[in-house]
């Protein structure tokens, strides 16, 4: 309730969910089966099951969508992930493209 003479000033704030970004595993001939499981287990959070699916849709289709995330965490989860493949000696590669 305003008073006589007061004026009210009605803020709107639009908020908006950040763009999401998929995360991409490129399938290669040299980063083993084991080491991109344990990836997805370790830095995606996946359960073996679901770890093993992933991988064999990668080794299979060349590429798969690993997880969507905001833009900041989905390139620090790609690049944990490329230091590790690095420190392994595996060609691995993953890309980040817009959701």
């Amino acid at each position: 309730m305003a008073l006589q003479g007061e004026t009210r000033e009605e803020i709107r704030i639009n908020v908006r969910r950040p763009k999401h970004y998929r995360v991409i595993m490129h399938n290669d001939d040299f980063t083993s089966m084991e080491f991109v499981v344990q990836i997805l287990i370790d830095i995606f959070h996946k359960n073996i099951t679901e770890a093993q699916r992933l991988m064999m849709m990668v080794h299979e289709g060349g590429r798969a969508a690993v997880g969507m995330y905001p833009y900041d965490i989905a390139m620090t989860k790609v690049q944990a992930a490329a230091v590790r493949a690095k420190d392994n000696g595996f060609p691995f590669r993953m890309t980040v493209e817009e959701a």
